[in-house]
């Protein structure tokens, strides 16, 4: 067990090997016991099981393509398109749009090393990992708000695939036209047939585990690729080789420049959700080299990729009619060959489950398991998770502004301050010294018990800065803030929590090989 006496940094012994095996199957009981014995710490079965254990270091599958992939499907998402076109139609130019997203790019490739280097370090998801700056117990707030947000979206992104596969129905069979114009709790019944097997095709994909998710995203990335650089070249093609490289309302001077600042700015926040836990990935990545070749070429190379697509596509739509489109699918739809049509629809389905599997399924299935250890496990609380994200009946949510702005709003400024506190305690405070064993038990002289489970320092630094994110958030006054919002909220987060943070903590820097499972369960 591990006390707080006065200030000092110890390692602890790091050779002890473990007993248990590579992927349990025992009772929780047993494996809480097994992983005391070979720890030496006293594993509470309330905090620990199969899926919340760090992943051993030896065979770990997530190489650097594996990071990559998960980039070249989430970045060429349809929402993310839909982002960055509206840059062409808020008035920046082609040149200004590979701006904002390359400053967006730049600072993503920091903030996504750092969050990744303490999941290949540590091996734990995020829910685990919260527990370093929040306790025990406390760690539950952070899961919990960050699940919640996924949860909701993976149901309406779920929705939004089934437009496109209604779509590509028709296409296929005009007499299912017929089976789309009534309403049943707010879906026609070629909506509920679309939304329901898509809603059954991830939740298959995701009850195999994080591998078979990792499988998914590899074949994923190459049709995503091919098949949006495939639509801007039919676009270039149909604007006659010529592009247009701004819209009419075209930018100047400091406006300018405050809108391509702010872009970047919120190119970061819309990945706000992955800096703060890519750990959930990286916990099976093979080394910290492996994540920043993958970030790399996924985040900077890729996104570079990504607009150059978007300014054909947005400029080329522009020259043909003098239109800007929202979104790829505004595209697609006009394809006049079905066979192609179809195809398209597919490579964009496939593109959205990827995009929800990784941003809006695995978080809040580990935040339930996190919550349950003793109930759930990944495959149990994937159910769980699809289950919810059904019975919400996302397509009411998506075509209701009050929910989006307000609940999912509120709910995603929240989390700039979460990883203000976390970064800041980890690589600050700690160092990157944590004892991963300790993460793990319930004694009240453990390092992350603080005061009983919850660690108060974590929570004021964090009061502080939600307040500021709501209010920027909400308040019409403080509007031109707002693109700034996520940096304003992690940076006074971070800056309250290391004054405030306990400093008399003696610091043990221990691996969790000891307790840990195989990174492919």
């Amino acid at each position: 067990m591990q006390t707080n006496p006065p200030v000092g940094v110890e390692t602890a012994d790091l050779t002890a090997p473990s007993v248990l095996p590579t992927h349990p199957s025992a009772g929780g009981d047993a494996l809480c016991e097994a992983a005391s014995a070979a720890s030496g710490v006293e594993i509470s079965p309330t905090l620990y099981n199969a899926d919340l254990a760090p992943t051993k270091k030896a065979g770990r599958s997530w190489s650097g393509y594996s990071i990559f992939t998960l980039w070249a499907n989430d970045v060429h998402s349809l929402g993310n398109y839909a982002f960055a076109i509206g840059l062409f139609a808020l008035g920046l130019g082609g040149w200004q749009i590979l701006l904002a997203l390359g400053i967006g790019a730049a600072l993503l490739f920091g903030l996504l090393n750092l969050s990744g280097f303490m999941g290949v370090k540590t091996g734990v998801p995020f829910p685990v990992m919260s527990r370093i700056s929040f306790g025990i117990r406390g760690a539950q707030i952070a899961g919990l708000l960050r699940g919640a947000v996924a949860v909701a979206w993976f149901g309406i992104q779920t929705y939004l695939a089934s437009v496109v596969f209604r779509v590509m129905l028709v296409a296929m069979v005009p007499s299912l036209a017929d089976l789309d114009r009534n309403s049943i709790l707010g879906l026609s019944t070629l909506g509920w047939i679309a939304f329901a097997i898509l809603w059954v095709v991830q939740l298959v994909i995701v009850s195999f585990g994080m591998e078979m998710i990792r499988k998914y995203e590899a074949f994923a990335g190459p049709v995503i690729l091919a098949t949006m650089a495939a639509i801007a070249v039919w676009i270039f093609i149909e604007a006659g080789g010529a592009i247009a490289w701004s819209a009419n309302n075209a930018l100047e001077g400091p406006e300018m420049w405050l809108t391509i600042f702010a872009g970047g700015s919120l190119w970061v926040s819309i990945y706000g959700t992955f800096v703060l836990n890519f750990c959930d990935f990286t916990r099976s990545a093979k080394s910290k080299k492996a994540v920043v070749r993958g970030n790399f070429w996924g985040i900077p190379i890729n996104m570079l990729l990504f607009g150059v697509i978007v300014v054909v596509m947005a400029g080329g739509q522009f020259r043909i009619n003098g239109t800007i489109i929202q979104s790829p699918s505004d595209i697609v739809q006009t394809i006049p060959n079905t066979l192609f049509l179809v195809l398209a629809c597919l490579a964009l389905l496939v593109l959205t489950i990827a995009v929800n599997l990784m941003a809006n399924f695995v978080a809040p299935v580990y935040a339930l398991t996190n919550l349950f250890p003793k109930r759930l496990n990944f495959r149990k609380a994937a159910i769980v998770s699809a289950v919810i994200g059904l019975v919400i009946l996302p397509w009411n949510l998506y075509n209701n502004p009050l929910v989006i702005l307000y609940f999912l709003g509120g709910l995603g400024a929240l989390l700039g301050p979460l990883f203000g506190v976390v970064m800041a305690d980890y690589w600050l405070i700690r160092r990157s010294k944590v004892n991963v064993p300790e993460l793990y038990t319930a004694s009240r002289e453990g390092a992350y018990f603080y005061k009983n489970g919850v660690n108060p320092r974590a929570i004021t630094a964090m009061v502080p800065a939600a307040a500021v994110a709501l209010l920027i958030a909400f308040v019409p006054a403080l509007a031109a803030a707002a693109p700034f919002a996520w940096f304003f909220a992690a940076g006074i987060a971070a800056v309250v929590y290391f004054f405030v943070a306990d400093r008399g903590q003696r610091l043990v820097d221990q691996d969790g090989e000891a307790i840990a499972v195989a990174s492919t369960h």
